[in-house]
């Protein structure tokens, strides 16, 4: 009906809870057996499919990070038969978002343990996707709290460190929510613009949050300068490669109409479409990237390059001071940006 390239999904979310994980899987082939066919009638793709390891009460102290083993390795199965079920389905990633991945107190948690746990997890999902073939991409979603009282992958540069940390840098992603930016103190833009710079930008859910609440509400997106500044640093990062946008979104309690649920696609897509154009213009037009090479150009000078290498710490106090170098702070002309920014919206 509206004609969109790409859909996604949880395995819950498609597919009923069996009483076991061999009905589950049972179910879990039987529901891809019609998104096969229905792909094939109506070209839609798979953008990315996941395994849902936080509703279901077996899953309340976590599921790589749960203290209990069989629940790690009930979840680590389920997590197989999703990829399993992605790969068939011609699916570009795999996301990974740990929502029960945290703790409520440290008084009942190992932290150290549960780290390793995670890392172990996630290199099981790595090594399982070469084995298989999967082309795509595994995404790690980060988010600070809810329903955990505080989530291992907090953030971009929390996820960062951890991939570091268990040498996976360059095997996964992440998968930016504005929501979970928002909860974790950030702007959206800056969750992109720091995954962007170090290199593990992969994708990202396009749904906000309420700011007077401060709840994850998971709204369609309508604030266009929001998402101009966002698109802007997706086309930075050279735009998306195996990514893409999705609207991990829902209709308020009092929408109760059927073509409500439409119009906030719609609306979400008119959005997303003029943030993109309006992020377009200012990149061909080098409408905020001038501003920023001038704010940085000393830089580019013999001094500015000798700084940040060959100079030692005396070295520069000398010159410093045979220099007389006293230097003066310049304007950052946040308010001429910002106004720049306005017209292209």
């Amino acid at each position: 009906m509206l004609g969109a390239p790409y859909y996604c999904f949880h395995d819950a979310d498609v597919r009923p809870e069996g009483r076991n994980f061999a009905e589950n899987t049972r179910y879990l082939n039987e529901i891809v057996d019609i998104f096969e066919k229905k792909q094939a009638e109506t070209g839609m793709k798979l953008l990315w499919g996941t395994a849902n390891l936080f509703s279901n009460r077996r899953y309340m102290a976590g599921a790589a990070t749960n203290p209990d083993p069989d629940v790690f390795a009930f979840a680590a199965a389920t997590v197989k038969t999703c990829i399993d079920a992605t790969k068939r389905l011609g699916g570009e990633n795999y996301v990974l978002w740990g929502g029960r991945e945290g703790y409520e107190t440290l008084l009942n948690t190992d932290l150290s343990r549960e780290l390793d746990h995670m890392g172990r997890f996630l290199s099981l999902v790595v090594e399982y996707k070469h084995k298989i073939g999967f082309k795509g991409t595994i995404l790690i979603e980060p988010k600070p709290q809810e329903p955990t009282k505080h989530q291992y992958d907090y953030d971009v540069a929390t996820v960062y460190g951890f991939l570091k940390r268990y040498g996976l840098e360059n095997e996964v992603k992440v998968n930016i929510e504005q929501g979970h930016a928002i909860l974790a103190g950030h702007s959206f833009e800056h969750e992109l613009a720091l995954a962007r710079t170090l290199g593990i930008f992969g994708s990202i859910d396009m749904n906000r949050n309420d700011y007077q609440s401060g709840w994850d509400t998971d709204q369609f997106p309508n604030n266009v300068p929001e998402m101009a500044l966002a698109y802007y640093q997706v086309l930075l990062a050279g735009g998306f490669t195996t990514g893409g946008t999705n609207f991990d979104a829902k209709l308020r309690r009092q929408s109760l109409d059927p073509q409500d649920l439409l119009i906030g696609h719609i609306g979400g897509m008119d959005c997303c479409a003029r943030g993109l154009k309006a992020a377009a213009r200012m990149l061909e037009d080098g409408a905020l990237s001038k501003p920023l090479d001038e704010r940085y150009a000393g830089w580019n000078g013999e001094f500015g390059k000798r700084l940040l290498s060959g100079l030692s710490l005396d070295q520069i106090a000398g010159e410093v001071e045979a220099k007389d170098i006293n230097p003066q702070p310049k304007s950052g002309r946040q308010e001429y940006l910002e106004n720049i920014v306005n017209r292209y919206v």
